[in-house]
């Protein structure tokens, strides 16, 4: 009968490779150094071949240890999803979950649901974190995250959505700009060298330029922000306009600067906010009524002000 590695050579394996260092990995594992050294070393030799070049200063994966290390995560996201499923089926609100969200979401959703998750699931446990839609995906992919908070449309892959609200984009322009006196903006009505952006890589400045038809704006806009805080005292300084979800105005964004805010006409003047998580996992039906909780939190709110 044909000997296999254990999961827990694996994990050292793996933690290694993403490291380059044994300290570091054994910290991660939880184990002394001698004791994911030893397990590796038990993997080359069951498998034949070394998978770590050794030195007295460094340690570097070879080639077959780096294809090794990638097909032992996917092995490894596998068996954590078998328990995940067990768990769900006896329980699906209850224990870890660790959750993404994007930084045009995360500052105005999580004030405002997190409360009501508490209430509802009180045995779930949280753990969020906030990035770019990249790189929460990418780590979504690794098993690092159970499930993300996205804007859509984004591409995916092996990756399941659903739709949880649609966050209408407004108009922001400092006092005394021309749009000030309209009840509402349409595509015609935004100038692109005027429209203040967020900087690449944040997914709003592609879903707020596709809103308002403006694809220009992708080389004209006059300034880049970090932030949606940034773009709106910008706006404040009179420097344009920008284009803001109607969540963060929700949270009160505006609130102690003299700008106008007006609501962004057309078909589809709004980015839609979906839950998204692996096909493969075993956790739908808490992914399920995660969406649903978050959906009740995000209905429309009065418009503001």
């Amino acid at each position: 009968m044909k000997v296999l590695p254990t999961l827990r050579q694996l994990r050292y394996l793996v933690a290694v490779v993403e490291r380059c260092h044994f300290g570091q990995a054994a910290e991660a594992c939880l184990v002394s150094q001698s004791t994911l050294s030893a397990g590796i070393q038990e993997l080359e030799e069951l498998l034949g071949a070394p998978l770590l070049e050794r030195t007295k200063r460094s340690v570097v994966p070879t080639p077959l240890g780096r294809e090794i290390a990638a097909r032992a995560k996917a092995l490894l996201t596998g068996a954590e999803e078998l328990v995940d499923a067990a768990q769900a089926a006896k329980e699906p609100m209850a224990g870890p979950l660790h959750l993404g969200v994007i930084p045009t979401v995360g500052p105005f959703l999580v004030p405002r649901a997190m409360p009501a998750l508490r209430a509802a699931f009180p045995a779930l446990k949280l753990y969020l974190r906030e990035d770019q839609t990249v790189r929460l995906l990418a780590q979504l992919n690794a098993g690092e995250l159970d499930t993300v908070v996205l804007a859509l449309p984004f591409p995916t892959e092996d990756v399941e959505t659903l739709e949880i609200a649609r966050d209408r984009f407004w108009v922001v322009c400092p006092p005394g700009h021309r749009l000030c006196s309209a009840q509402a903006a349409s595509a015609a009505d935004m100038a692109p060298e005027d429209l203040l952006l967020l900087e690449d890589g944040h997914c709003l400045r592609d879903h707020a330029l596709a809103a308002c038809a403006l694809e220009g704006g992708r080389r004209s806009a006059a300034f880049q922000g970090t932030s949606l805080h940034t773009l709106v005292q910008m706006v404040a300084n009179g420097l344009g306009v920008t284009l803001l979800p109607e969540m963060a105005l929700e949270a009160g964004i505006l609130r102690g600067l003299e700008v106008s805010a007006l609501p962004l006409s057309g078909e589809a003047p709004w980015r839609r906010i979906g839950l998204a998580w692996r096909r493969s996992s075993g956790r739908k039906e808490t992914f399920r009524r995660l969406a649903a909780a978050l959906q009740a939190e995000m209905e429309p709110r009065p418009p503001p002000g």
